[in-house]
């Protein structure tokens, strides 16, 4: 396994173990607003979640600011569907693109205004460092809200507790 494969995996794994944790707090909790994040549980991970679909979207060139979902009123259910859907989408760009030896090939970003060129290895690495960031900001807000022993979310701990499993 490469160093891409790794972050790829630790970082689809450990984001959905978070938002399985978040069914340990009371309804509505996920939108307690808290001075951290995106301004609670639910938008912060609304945040990250769109953020992948986006950027992987942007690099494949089928971006476009109208036709973005909706992110209004979904259940954690919703949010690790999206989850999982947008982190095969985003795994699957990141592997075509090192397989193809593309990484410092240049982008189109159409949201920059004026649009701007990108590199692919700086993207993909944008999105990994983007969601660890919020993924820290996720297990705070769920800390707070009294969830106990929650995961660290480091690379080592992900490794250790997937290698006997498989790597998933």
């Amino acid at each position: 396994m490469d160093l891409l494969d790794r972050l790829l995996g630790h970082d689809e794994w450990t984001t959905r173990q978070v938002l399985e944790r978040a069914r340990e707090v009371q309804d509505g909790a996920l939108h307690t607003p808290f001075d951290i994040g995106h301004g609670s549980f639910y938008e912060t991970a609304v945040h990250m979640i769109a953020n992948v679909r986006t950027w992987t979207d942007l690099m494949n060139g089928v971006a476009t600011k109208a036709n973005r979902p909706s992110w209004d009123g979904l259940t954690l259910d919703d949010l690790i569907a999206r989850h999982t859907e947008a982190m095969a989408d985003f795994g699957a760009l990141a592997r075509r693109i090192r397989d193809e030896g593309r990484f410092d090939d240049l982008w189109t970003d159409t949201f920059d205004d004026p649009p701007r060129q990108k590199s692919y290895g700086g993207a993909i690495g944008h999105v990994l460092t983007h969601d660890m960031f919020h993924r820290g900001e996720l297990l705070h807000i769920l800390a707070r809200l009294g969830v106990p022993d929650l995961l660290e979310g480091d690379l080592l701990s992900w490794e250790a507790t997937t290698r006997d499993g498989g790597w998933s």
